[in-house]
């Protein structure tokens, strides 16, 4: 059994508005909230980099652009240049989308070259790294074989979802991930994350980041549990750190 306090908890969530129909208002919501609670980072579409950065200025946060997003469907070329024009904008920590083709095609070779190109952008320029594998469309040796390749290269994360595919994460896929890359890497949990219970269960698999839209209310069940628990959570780990 490990235990945190609600702050040490709050730190590890990626507070998360990526909808296609995001306002000025919404960003601004999610910023003050990101502030307020003292989240880890705010994580948006790369479109909203320069916005998001002005508003977090002088915090704790960091601005988290999503790359390659949600479908992971372009060039390594288009990628790179969409990673670093986001670095150039503010941001502080770069979440890439997979190009699933190749890996359905075993084209290992090709998932690596992308993942050490971004990877080298990021170190080049001192940026936090997470690769988005989708795990609801990838068989087990897939999300093996990736994240051996992610030892390797040493990207900072490798994270389960993007929050748009057919499902999010699950505890098995978090431990799966976790157990495959070790110490060397760090694991996100990712979509469907919406109650105190499930962010439970990812961290207790593994997940030391928690990407979900929920943070605000999740944290205030943690403070409820807190009060009644002498001020921390327990969670009981499935894996040894």
């Amino acid at each position: 059994m490990k235990q945190w306090t609600v702050e040490q908890l709050a730190r590890m969530i990626d507070h998360t508005y990526v909808k296609a129909d995001t306002t000025e208002e919404q960003m601004e919501k999610l910023c003050t909230e990101a502030k307020e609670y003292h989240f880890a980072m705010a994580a948006i579409n790369s479109g909203q980099t320069v916005r998001c950065a002005g508003l977090l200025k002088g915090s704790d946060v960091h601005v988290g652009a999503a790359i390659g997003f949600p479908l992971g469907q372009t060039t390594i070329a288009s990628k790179v240049f969409e990673a670093e024009d986001a670095i150039k904008n503010g941001a502080d920590e770069i979440d890439y989308s997979l190009n699933l083709t190749e890996v359905k095609a075993g084209n290992w070779a090709y998932v690596e070259e992308e993942m050490k190109q971004i990877v080298e952008l990021c170190r080049r320029h001192e940026k936090i790294c997470k690769v988005i594998l989708e795990t609801c469309y990838l068989e087990k040796d897939e999300i093996v074989k990736i994240c051996e390749i992610a030892r390797n290269v040493r990207p900072d994360f490798v994270k389960t979802s993007s929050g748009f595919g057919s499902a999010g994460a699950k505890e098995e896929d978090v431990l799966l991930m976790k157990q495959t890359v070790g110490s060397l890497v760090n694991v996100k949990a990712s979509g469907g994350i919406r109650d105190a219970k499930t962010f439970k269960e990812m961290v207790a698999c593994g997940a030391v980041r928690i990407g979900t839209s929920a943070g605000v209310s999740i944290v205030e069940e943690f403070r409820k549990e807190a009060k009644e628990n002498g001020g921390v959570i327990s969670i009981a780990m499935k894996i040894e750190e």
